[in-house]
């Protein structure tokens, strides 16, 4: 079977951690980033293929499809993981055209960039025979956001689409979702921000990067589970 994996957003956090830790499981790792970070070396020496791909110029989605139907016969997963967190802007009359612009932007990088990858990739998982998608979610997604509605929004439409291409790719490819909550705090993260976000779990501490890896590994792993959404989110739903 194929080792390739693609990954989008590996030029930080989760994405990077996650391509470095396949990477040093042997699979072969084709990845995406928008911008170009002096550590995105590390995952190169550890030979992985990547490709500066801006996802809100179609042009460059258009054109990073191509080069994996021409590259890659078979594919044994693609990890929708790169993502945007925009605000929504103060809802006046004057703001219309940015509202406009965050919903298309959060709506293109979350499902319709992971929409046109796995419709134009099927015929390379399948011939696989055992091949994933994983679409990296967020908790929000069930619950809304009052500052971050288009974000909210995108992220419930992502978790829809785990749902018809589980139904359209089975039985030869699983394709699931991991939806986290608070994965880990931002170097410029006040505490005042820290313990407001902590005090939503019952569980009061990060998710951290390894245990949605752990997360993405059991998927990779499982024969039979298709359709589903993993909840990282230390029981945020009970509070």
């Amino acid at each position: 079977m194929s080792q390739i994996v693609i990954i989008t957003g590996v030029g930080k956090r989760l994405g990077f951690k996650l391509a470095q830790t396949l990477l040093q499981q042997g699979y072969d790792v084709v990845g995406t980033y928008r911008t170009e970070y002096t550590k995105l070396a590390e995952l190169r020496e550890l030979g992985a293929q990547l490709h500066q791909v801006d996802f809100y110029q179609q042009e460059q989605v258009d054109n990073f499809i191509a080069l994996l139907s021409q590259r890659y016969p078979t594919i044994r997963a693609i990890i929708h993981n790169a993502s945007d967190w925009m605000q929504d802007p103060v809802c006046k009359d004057d703001a219309q055209a940015s509202a406009a612009e965050v919903m298309q932007k959060m709506m293109a990088i979350h499902v319709a960039v992971p929409y046109q990858i796995n419709l134009a990739s099927q015929d390379q998982l399948r011939k696989n025979g055992h091949a994933d998608i994983i679409h990296i979610g967020d908790y929000v997604a069930e619950k809304g956001s009052k500052k971050h509605i288009a974000y909210a929004a995108s992220k419930a439409a992502m978790n829809n689409l785990t749902l018809s291409f589980a139904s359209l790719l089975a039985p030869e490819v699983k394709v699931n979702s991991i939806s986290p909550a608070l994965l880990k705090f931002n170097p410029d993260d006040g505490d005042a921000y820290k313990e407001k976000a902590l005090a939503k779990a019952l569980l009061p501490r990060e998710a951290g990067f390894d245990e949605i890896i752990d997360g993405v590994q059991l998927l990779l792993n499982s024969r039979f589970m298709t359709g589903r959404n993993l909840q990282f989110d230390g029981g945020r739903h009970l509070k």
